[in-house]
């Protein structure tokens, strides 16, 4: 049985890069990585009931929008070309996504005992999630002080992770 699924792949601030699949590789990993996964797994869920999953997803998915000028749903801004590319901007919309997908996926799966949940770890800067830029890497490092610990972010899904027992509860 999987009774617990975290979905936490992410990248941030790497350099444009399109996939075998021609698409972002940031949207590609941080979100089309986790949808995929959850799919291939969506059966074992179910038979597994009572399931969660927890997608790990972030604030600044608020600083975003995947709709154009006229408020329609534009998809293309999901995998944009290199002269369109900027790194926070692909970051901030994958983890948008992570947010639209696992209320989807909650509705969806909560009446077979399956439920989904996307959580914001805090802002956490010990990770190497930064790496590709020093001038994140700069950022990232005169944050830390005022920022949580990997130990903290885990506290922060604990009951996310272990709470699961609670039928059809969407924490």
């Amino acid at each position: 049985p999987l009774h617990i699924l975290i979905c936490n792949a992410a990248v941030f601030g790497a350099p444009w890069c399109l996939t075998e699949d021609g698409l972002e590789s940031t949207f590609q990993v941080n979100h089309l990585g986790h949808f995929y996964l959850v799919q291939l797994l969506e059966d074992v869920l179910r038979r597994s009931s009572p399931a969660r999953v927890v997608v790990v997803s972030s604030e600044s998915h608020r600083f975003t929008d995947i709709k154009d000028s006229s408020g329609k749903l534009d998809f293309s801004l999901l995998s944009p070309s290199k002269k369109e590319y900027w790194a926070m901007l692909a970051y901030n919309r994958s983890k948008l996504c992570n947010i639209l997908f696992s209320n989807e996926l909650n509705r969806r799966l909560s009446p077979h005992g399956v439920t989904s949940n996307s959580v914001h770890p805090g802002n956490m800067m010990y990770s190497s999630i930064h790496r590709n830029w020093w001038v994140y890497t700069l950022l990232f490092t005169l944050a830390r002080p005022f920022t949580k610990s990997m130990v903290s972010e885990w506290l922060t899904l604990f009951p996310y992770i272990f709470i699961f027992q609670i039928r059809g509860v969407k924490l």
